[in-house]
């Protein structure tokens, strides 16, 4: 897959007609409406193509699901105590909001604007009108009264992300697609059995942390 771009807006692959459905789950933070409209935006930003699958068969609705109804979604680790003005792009996020708060006001406002635009929920839009939709959030042009769009789109973004690429054990990267993408092993625990050696055509299976819990050795060690 070579990275796109349309409006902005991240396009992993060359999208293909999909069902913007996430697979049957049972969502411990979004309601399925919810769960529907996360599914149709993360497939246009890593959509689907003839050799690899999508942000949804790869589990990122899934994965920023847990995050979100877990310590992530929380703010366990964010400095909220303020005071909270606008900072410069390089001092990072600077809302009070929790993420669990930045989504559902996210959410809440992105449906709200689709369907008074449009007249349908944004699952149900043309994939070419949905990253149009999409590119004018990330800029800002699109703007919800509760949140910045562009801070939602943003994290949003980073969150599909973390979700194709992060070890499955997270509830991403289901079977390992966005590593089998790029053709990374995995976090193998170990490869000291290859040191020293050089020019090495090193194609196996990628291995994530459940794996490696039950098999705790580097590729070709023998007990």
């Amino acid at each position: 897959m070579m990275p796109l771009s349309r409006r902005g807006v991240l396009l992993i692959g060359v999208a293909v007609p999909v069902a913007a459905q996430p697979p049957p789950t049972a969502w411990q933070f979004f309601s399925e409406d919810q769960a529907r409209l996360v599914a149709a935006m993360v497939e246009r930003l890593i959509p689907a193509d003839d050799a690899h699958p999508g942000a949804i068969a790869a589990g990122v609705p899934n994965y920023i699901d847990r995050q979100l109804a877990g310590a992530h979604g929380a703010g366990a680790r964010l400095f909220r105590q303020g005071p909270h003005k606008p900072g410069l792009p390089q001092q990072g996020y600077q809302l009070p909001h929790t993420p669990a708060e930045l989504y559902r006001a996210g959410l809440a406002a992105m449906a709200e604007h689709v369907r008074t635009a449009y007249g349908r929920p944004f699952e149900d839009l043309d994939p070419r009108l949905q990253d149009d939709i999409l590119g004018r959030v990330e800029t800002g042009e699109t703007v919800f009264e509760a949140i910045p769009s562009a801070v939602f789109f943003e994290t949003l973004l980073a969150n599909t992300i973390e979700g194709f690429f992060c070890d499955p054990i997270h509830g991403g990267n289901r079977d390992m697609a966005g590593w089998r993408m790029l053709g990374f092993p995995g976090g193998y625990a170990g490869y000291t059995e290859l040191v020293g050696r050089h020019n090495l055509d090193l194609r196996q299976e990628p291995r994530g942390i459940a794996e490696n819990m039950a098999r705790p050795h580097g590729p070709g060690h023998h007990r």
